[in-house]
């Protein structure tokens, strides 16, 4: 089976094409800049051959085509007509409290899909615009809706209400989602596999650190709680994200600024996280130089901000899973920052965490075992592979759905 998996954004569009036989990446790529000009196609082939195609791409359906065209093209492409893909997964954002699980799309999923984007507007339109446009270019094509909410919706209800009115929770769904499942449900098996033990029997700390950061408490393969919540605000220092605030810091700041709803968005969203504290970017290899060769203090207060809370959020999350077997990293800045790794695991030995920082200092975007000899914990840096996961469960409940029909 040839999976198609789509990562529609608000300009954007990730793809890679999977041959499910050996979960072999055939290529993969992104259209950038929808709607906008200077849009861009970026291809790389399985043979590391490479093209850009510059074009005119209006909205995410233009997006598609361009997509599928150099998917089947003679001089770039890895397959010779559309209908070698067999099915397609969609990373969408939010499943609401509706779905726990994948799912085979279908008239009544994209019409509930429709219902959450006010839990999720920023992502869930485009992902939703990214499955209609599959449904004019790829008709008879299954597609599966993969969630980034699903892995965190069975945590138990203490860790997912907030401290508000129930009838709130009741009447909006308003309760802790968390983002970035299929990430941490992937490097927390991986993790198990390294292990080579059960899944039920470990206690694990995953942290996805990129521009959106969020760790997870992952307790015999259950994710029972999580630092993101309602929105991917909460929760840790990210890029340009806020994380942790006093709610009523909202109410000040909307007073003494006078800014609207949408203004006090942005700025948490937006303007804030390394990039509002530091005032010199949102990313961190540009944080840590700014640091180390310019002793910038701004700079060092946000990377201080940023390790410190990861390093409260893991001592939080060892005591609520009582134990500790492995901390994973994970994300552009957990896969590539040894400063960052070093940081947050500093002094936290009395937990049984303790890595060796001369292999700390040699993994850098691969994987790779972190952890010191007289530790208790072990520490590993895994890179992510959320596609794969989209992948599988396609696949998987594809052939599902073909063997019931």
């Amino acid at each position: 089976m040839k999976v198609l998996v789509l990562n529609c954004g608000s300009s954007s569009v990730k793809y890679q094409l999977f041959n499910m036989e050996d979960r072999f990446v055939l290529a993969k790529g992104q259209v950038d800049r929808i709607g906008m000009k200077g849009a861009v196609l970026s291809h790389t082939r399985h043979d590391d051959h490479k093209v850009k195609m510059a074009g005119e791409i209006i909205d995410h359906q233009a997006a598609i085509e361009y997509i599928l065209a150099i998917l089947i093209s003679e001089n770039h492409g890895v397959i010779e007509e559309r209908e070698e893909i067999d099915a397609v997964g969609h990373r969408v954002v939010h499943g609401g409290e509706k779905f726990k699980d994948s799912v085979l799309i279908t008239r009544d999923v994209v019409d509930n899909l429709q219902e959450f984007i006010d839990l999720a507007p920023l992502h869930n339109p485009h992902n939703i615009k990214g499955i209609r446009a599959c449904h004019q270019l790829l008709a008879d094509v299954p597609m599966v809706a993969v969630f980034d909410t699903a892995f965190h919706s069975n945590m138990p209800d203490y860790a997912y209400l907030y401290g508000l009115p129930y009838i709130l929770y009741k009447r909006y769904s308003i309760r802790r989602y968390g983002f970035h499942g299929t990430s941490h449900y992937y490097v927390s098996r991986r993790a198990r596999d390294l292990m080579e033990q059960d899944m039920e029997d470990l206690k694990i700390i995953t942290c996805h650190l990129g521009n959106g950061c969020s760790i997870t408490a992952v307790d015999g393969g259950a994710s029972i709680d999580t630092s993101m919540g309602f929105t991917p605000v909460e929760g840790l220092l990210m890029g340009t994200r806020s994380g942790d605030i006093d709610p009523a810091l909202v109410l000040h700041l909307l007073a003494k600024e006078e800014l609207s709803v949408g203004d006090m968005n942005t700025l948490l969203n937006k303007h804030s996280g390394l990039q509002g504290v530091s005032g010199v970017s949102n990313d961190m290899r540009e944080i840590i130089d700014a640091v180390e060769e310019e002793g910038n203090e701004r700079a060092r207060i946000a990377l201080d901000i940023f390790t410190y809370r990861l390093k409260k959020y893991i001592g939080a999350y060892t005591a609520t899973l009582g134990g500790l077997d492995a901390l994973v990293f994970t994300g552009g800045i957990g896969e590539n920052s040894p400063e960052v790794r070093e940081r947050s695991t500093e002094g936290l030995g009395h937990l049984g965490i303790e890595i060796d920082q001369e292999k700390n200092y040699e993994t850098m975007g691969v994987e790779g075992d972190i952890t010191s000899e007289d530790a208790r914990v072990n520490t590993y840096v895994i890179p992510t592979n959320e596609e794969l996961v989209i992948a599988i469960d396609t696949e998987k409940i594809v052939k599902e759905e073909t063997e019931l029909a």
